[in-house]
């Protein structure tokens, strides 16, 4: 896997990856940004929620569950003092789907959360992660 990383200006960068998407992070005010474009580490939650609901999704539609729909609040805490890094992140599944059982979706989640999202497991590492879930029939 590779990625580059482009200084525009101030606290602007633009990020492309190695399969060629790009976006654009940017700092606050305060640290000489324009706040145009998500910050660093919010990247890395959004890319930890990303990655853990491709792993619920796939896991139930490969146990041919009739899932329609699948949305990720995340609620992180960093450490105060440098290395800021995540102390604690909160992840709330709403799984939208037709006859979905209680079981398969908890299931799903465990499963990503402990075998399969590499971003949860490598920021397990410095954080407590929890969540939890609900069930909406559609």
């Amino acid at each position: 896997m590779k990625a580059r990383v482009l200084w525009v200006e101030n606290s602007k960068f633009v990020a492309e990856s190695g399969s060629g998407h790009s976006i654009v992070m940017d700092g606050p005010p305060e640290s000489g940004g324009q706040n145009l474009g998500v910050r660093p580490m919010e990247m890395l939650l959004m890319g930890m929620g990303g990655c853990t609901a491709f792993d619920v999704i796939h896991i139930l539609k490969k146990g041919r569950h009739d899932i329609r729909d699948c949305e990720l609040q995340l609620d992180a805490e960093r450490s105060e003092t440098d290395p800021k890094v995540f102390t604690r992140i909160h992840i709330h599944y709403l799984v939208k789907g037709k006859n979905l059982s209680d079981t398969a979706v908890k299931r799903a989640i465990e499963l990503s959360a402990e075998k399969y999202c590499s971003a949860s497991i490598m920021l397990g590492k410095t954080a407590e992660i929890t969540h939890d879930y609900e069930i909406v029939e559609d």
